[in-house]
C-alpha cells in the first residue's frame, strides 16, 4: 500500500512507507558464506559523510512567540565560523511574514538549542540566511561546512549525500546520485536521484569530501527518487551578500516584493522573446509557446455519442515562486479545438458559449488578493473574429503585483471553433498588457496556402 501525506512545514507531499509482503520460499535459503563479498570502494562512505557534518547539521523550528509548540520544522547547517546558517525560505516563511507571533530556534544532533535571526532572503531560488541571535552563542566559533568551488563541475552520476531531519524523527543521511540540471527550470535545479522527505527541506547535500553542492529544496511525490536541489553557488552568493547583513525587522512582504518585480521582468523578457511555435492548427494561428521552460501536453476526446468533439493543450511552468501561503511567478497557456459538426450549429453554440461561461478567476481567497476587475469585448485578428476577456486581481500584500487572465474565443465558424486560455501571475500592471497583448496578437486565420 502506498499512501501519501503532507507534514505541516513541509514544501510538498511525502511519500510514506511502501509496505510489501512476499510469500515465503518452500526451499531453505543457501547457507551464508563464511566472509561477505567486498562492496566497491569509495572515497568516503555516507557514514563518514555524515559523521563530519554532524556538529553542522542543524534542526529549524518555528514556534509560536511566547510558546514551545512549534507550527513547523525543517534543516538547515552552518556555513561559518561566526554562526551564519543556510535553509530554505519556506522553512522559515512564517517568521519571515508574521514575526509578531513566530519565533526561530535551531537544535543540534546532540539537543543543544538557540534562537536565530533572519539576516537575508533569496525568495527566488527558496533560500534564507540567518545567525544565531543568543549573545552566549553569537560570542563561539562555529565549525562550518564549506562550498565546493564552482570551478569544480560535478559530473553525471556523481555520488551525493543529503542530510537532514526528515518528519521530524532525527537526523538522516541519503545517498543518491547527480543526474544534471533539471530541464525547462527556469531557475537551475539539481536533479538528484534520492529520497527526500519533509523535514529535510534546507539541509544540505555534499559530495564525497563533505563539502556542500547543494540544499535540499523539494521532491517530486509522482515518482521514485525523483528530488530537487538548490545548487551550491546560490547559497554562497547568500552568505556573502548577507554576511554583515542586520537582523530582519517586521515582515518581509517589502523584500519580497522586490525579488518578485525583478523575478516577473526577467520572465516577460524571455517569454516574449521567444516567440510560438508554428503549425499549431490547420486553421488558426494559436499561440503555444515552445518547450524551453515550459512543458506543454496534448489530450483528444472524441464523442461516442455524438457529442463534442476536442483536442486540449496545456503548456506549464515547473518553477513557481513560493511566497508563503501561496505561490506565484508563473505562466501557463491552454487552448482547446472544438467540433460539433455531429452537434449541430445550435447546440454547438449553446456547449461553446457554456464552456467559455465555466471559467473561474478565483485562483486564490480574497483575503490574498482583490476581486477580479474583468473587460469584454469582440475584437478582429486579420480577418478572425474573436471574443476576448481580461481580468486582472491585485495582491494586497505584494503592492504593483497582479495576476492577469485572458480568455478568447474564434467566432468564424458556426460548428467549430478554438478558444483559449493565458494566466500570468505575479506581474507588474505593465506587464500584465504586454503580456495580453502579445497573447491576444498571436491569433489569426492561416493564409490559404498554410491552411492545406
Amino acid at each position: 500500500m502506498t499512501c501519501f501525506s503532507r507534514p505541516r512545514g513541509g514544501w510538498c507531499g511525502v511519500l510514506c512507507a511502501l509496505a510489501c509482503a512476499s510469500a515465503v520460499a518452500q526451499t531453505p535459503p543457501p547457507p551464508l558464506p563464511a566472509e561477505p563479498a567486498a562492496s566497491a570502494p569509495v572515497s568516503m562512505s555516507a557514514r563518514k559523510v555524515y559523521e563530519q557534518a554532524r556538529s553542522q547539521l542543524l534542526q529549524i523550528r518555528t514556534v509560536l512567540k511566547g510558546r514551545a509548540s512549534q507550527t513547523s520544522v525543517g534543516s538547515g547547517f552552518i556555513v561559518s565560523p561566526q554562526g551564519h546558517i543556510v535553509t530554505n525560505f519556506h522553512v522559515v516563511s512564517e517568521v519571515a511574514l508574521e514575526p509578531a507571533t513566530h519565533d526561530l530556534v535551531y537544535v543540534t544532533a546532540d539537543g543543544r538549542e538557540a534562537r536565530l535571526h533572519i539576516l537575508m532572503l533569496d525568495v527566488l531560488h527558496d533560500l534564507a540566511l540567518l545567525k544565531v541571535a543568543d549573545a552566549k552563542e553569537d560570542a563561539k566559533s562555529f565549525d562550518a561546512l564549506a562550498f565546493r568551488p564552482a570551478k569544480q563541475a560535478l559530473s553525471q552520476g556523481e555520488r551525493m549525500y543529503s542530510l537532514g531531519n526528515p518528519l521530524d524523527v532525527g537526523f538522516a543521511v541519503i545517498e543518491g546520485n547527480y543526474n544534471g540540471l533539471v530541464e525547462r527550470s527556469f531557475y537551475p535545479q539539481i536533479f538528484f536521484s534520492g529520497s527526500l522527505s519533509a523535514g529535510m527541506s534546507g539541509g544540505p547535500a555534499l559530495d564525497q569530501e563533505g563539502r556542500v553542492i547543494g540544499v535540499n529544496v523539494a521532491r517530486r511525490v509522482d515518482g521514485e527518487q525523483v528530488s530537487f536541489l538548490v545548487p551550491g553557488t546560490f547559497a554562497s552568493a547568500l552568505l556573502e551578500a548577507g554576511r554583515n547583513a542586520p537582523p530582519m525587522k517586521g515582515p518581509a512582504h517589502a523584500e519580497i516584493t522586490r525579488q518578485l518585480m525583478a523575478h516577473q521582468a526577467a520572465l516577460t523578457e524571455r517569454f516574449i522573446a521567444q516567440g510560438w511555435k508554428s503549425a499549431t492548427h490547420p486553421r488558426y494561428r494559436v499561440p503555444v509557446p515552445p518547450d524551453r521552460f515550459m512543458r506543454c501536453w496534448g489530450s483528444t476526446e472524441q464523442s461516442k455519442t455524438g457529442g463534442l468533439d476536442f483536442e486540449r493543450s496545456d503548456c506549464v511552468m515547473d518553477t513557481r515562486i513560493f511566497v508563503g501561503a501561496f505561490t506565484t511567478g508563473a505562466l501557463s497557456v491552454r487552448h482547446e479545438s472544438y467540433d460539433g459538426s455531429k452537434l449541430g450549429t445550435l447546440r454547438f453554440a449553446a456547449r461553446y458559449s457554456q464552456s467559455f461561461r465555466n471559467e473561474s478567476f478565483s485562483r486564490l481567497r480574497r483575503e490574498h488578493m482583490t476581486k477580479p476587475q474583468c473587460h469584454e469585448d469582440f475584437i478582429d485578428r486579420d480577418g478572425l473574429p474573436m471574443r476576448a476577456v481580461v481580468c486582472l486581481r491585485a495582491y494586497k500584500k505584494l503592492p504593483q503585483l497582479y495576476d492577469v487572465s485572458v480568455l478568447v474565443a474564434t467566432l468564424d465558424q458556426p460548428q467549430a471553433g478554438v478558444q483559449g486560455r493565458f494566466d500570468a501571475q505575479g506581474v507588474s500592471f505593465a506587464n500584465a498588457m504586454k503580456l495580453s497583448q502579445h497573447y491576444l496578437d498571436a491569433y489569426g486565420l492561416l493564409k490559404p496556402e498554410a491552411a492545406q
